[in-house]
């Protein structure tokens, strides 16, 4: 990349980031809890968070930094106080989001390593209890996944397998996952790590174009290098073609959401976040698409 194209990405990054900035809400947002809008409603592609890019933060800093960045859609996760498996305290949780409108539309990575009713059950009764649509599932085994299938129809819950790059001995890409998904209930399907998927060597606009409706969720980050998990960046700051899976996402009507999970400076990731959701809406504000603050 030249010194010019780096100099207007990183241009377009801040050109965003004012734009953004233009769709915050003053004063602690305590409008939304009232039924305003998110900066991103209006837009075609929906901008979530996963909870565990904060997963050095209790639950109430978690909601403060999302009043902060003006997003209200969350993928939940056991981690910290953020959606704890006791009913108790998921309850308490679930009240603290409803008083911020924070909205929760998955939970996981729920991992499902036993192949047992009861192991199976109790996650599907957590997501139940929590109003939430899709399990994000990290590594349930090929043997295990009729047994995920009966669950799934008498919950009417859906599955979205995640996939967890080169590493992962089971589900390197998203393309390995419907491969063993492709006849089973269409409510199990795929989400979609995009560092993963490029380092497993897939193209990730491809990969949403071929998983199409069985595609549920998907976790957004951007690499320098996509041979290494290490080089993981703010989005925007890397090589990932975002651009690109936008356009794929809204040519396969993808109803989902585009979940930030930004895995670097856990001690301080709001820079690296903030940077990451101008550039998003900065993208889709360059394809003709705004938002409504």
């Amino acid at each position: 990349m030249s010194n010019r194209t780096t100099f207007s990405r990183r241009d377009f990054v801040r050109s965003a980031a004012v734009a953004a900035a233009a769709f915050s809400v003053p004063a602690g947002v305590l409008a939304l809890a009232n039924g305003y809008p998110s900066a991103d409603q209006a837009l075609p592609i929906r901008l979530g968070l996963a909870s565990y890019t904060f997963r050095n933060f209790s639950r109430s800093r978690l909601i403060a930094f999302m009043k902060q960045l003006n997003v209200f859609e969350l993928n939940a996760k056991d981690v910290k106080d953020h959606l704890p498996i006791d009913a108790q305290q998921e309850s308490a949780a679930l009240a603290d989001y409803a008083a911020a409108g924070i909205k929760l539309h998955a939970a996981g990575a729920i991992y499902f390593t036993r192949d047992e009713d009861a192991d199976i059950r109790s996650k599907f009764e957590y997501c139940k209890r929590a109003g939430i649509g899709v399990i994000v599932a990290g590594d349930p085994t090929p043997e295990t996944l009729p047994r995920i299938e009966k669950f799934v129809k008498d919950y009417d819950l859906r599955i979205a397998i995640h996939n967890h790059g080169p590493e992962d001995k089971l589900w390197p890409s998203p393309l390995d996952v419907l491969k063993a998904v492709k006849s089973m209930d269409p409510r199990i399907g795929c989400c979609i790590d995009v560092g993963h998927t490029v380092r497993a060597g897939t193209d990730v606009v491809q990969a949403i174009h071929e998983t199409g409706p069985r595609l549920f969720n998907l976790h957004m980050k951007d690499l320098a290098n996509f041979q290494s998990k290490e080089s993981q960046v703010a989005v925007g700051d890397g090589i990932v073609p975002v651009r690109k899976m936008f356009e794929a996402l809204i040519a396969t009507k993808y109803q989902g959401f585009v979940d930030l999970e930004y895995e670097i400076h856990p001690d301080d990731p709001m820079p690296g976040v903030i940077a990451s959701f101008a550039y998003m809406r900065g993208v889709l504000a360059g394809m003709g698409f705004t938002g409504q603050g």
